[in-house]
């Protein structure tokens, strides 16, 4: 996060670990402090990679295999940019589980769309009355008979039931900061429903699972409605404040998340 004439800079994916936890999100992006990546959140990585070579060749006219795009995946595994605890694991065991999640994708979700763009990059969004700036990548953006909307990929133990329903909730706020992001970057509006693409992860082929849910009318949590603040400006407030405080009950209140655990006096 950067701070110039009082105008804050932060990263739009952020945000959702900031209401979480404010005291977490300052000691990663305020402190800098860090942990290794875990093994779920580098799987997450190499899934992306995968699928986003598969879907821009598309869009570039010059279509690649999912086999021919798995190089990303283990790439992204065998040499990850930063540290990574695999924990009980392996870089060659999650490779088994996240090179059968990109088939599955490239095979079952990525014929029903239209994509327009692929990790649509925004450089900066400045919202001046709240002295707040977003930066981020969209993962997808894609054309609909509504007009335009995002997708965003989510991996994880959990992310599809078993009657392929895909877990929406909780999730509106960091998809309503991407609707706007992406009509940002590609200059044209983000009309349709947000959706989230779940790709459940698993051991083997009878738990792995793909699906898509939707949001509807994400933005209404995130903007001033005229009566009531929206999030965006709780957020503003709270980063020019320095307001933050701790969330023992957090789920991701645990050494293995949290940097600043060890001396937070949040837990007492």
């Amino acid at each position: 996060m950067s701070n110039t004439c009082n105008q804050l800079s932060v990263r739009a994916s952020s945000l959702g670990e900031l209401f979480d936890c404010p005291a977490r999100w300052e000691a990663k992006h305020i402190r800098r402090l860090r942990l290794p990546r875990s093994a779920a959140a580098q799987l997450g990585t190499a899934v992306h990679a995968g699928t986003a070579l598969f879907d821009q060749s598309r869009l570039d006219g010059n279509p690649l295999s999912a086999d021919e795009c798995a190089g990303a995946v283990v790439d992204a595994l065998q040499k990850p940019s930063e540290d990574v605890d695999w924990e009980d694991t392996s870089a060659a065991e999650v490779e088994r589980m996240a090179l059968p999640l990109h088939g599955l994708y490239c095979r079952e979700i990525a014929p029903r769309q239209d994509y327009v763009a692929v990790e649509a990059a925004c450089e900066s969004l400045t919202f001046t009355d709240i002295g707040l700036t977003l930066t981020g990548t969209v993962d997808r953006v894609r054309a609909t008979q509504d007009g335009l909307g995002i997708a965003d990929i989510k991996t994880g133990k959990t992310a599809v039931a078993a009657d392929g329903t895909v877990k929406t909730q909780g999730h509106a706020a960091q998809l309503a900061v991407y609707e706007i992001l992406a009509g940002h970057a590609i200059g044209r509006p983000i009309d349709a429903p947000a959706q989230i693409i779940g790709l459940q992860v698993a051991k083997t082929d009878k738990g792995r699972r793909a699906g898509v849910g939707t949001i509807q009318t994400a933005r209404d949590v995130l903007l001033d409605d005229g009566e009531s603040p929206g999030l965006l400006r709780h957020a503003a407030n709270m980063l020019h404040r320095g307001d933050f405080y701790g969330n023992p009950r957090s789920q991701l209140c645990n050494p293995k998340y949290c940097p600043a655990y060890a001396g937070c006096r949040w837990r007492k």
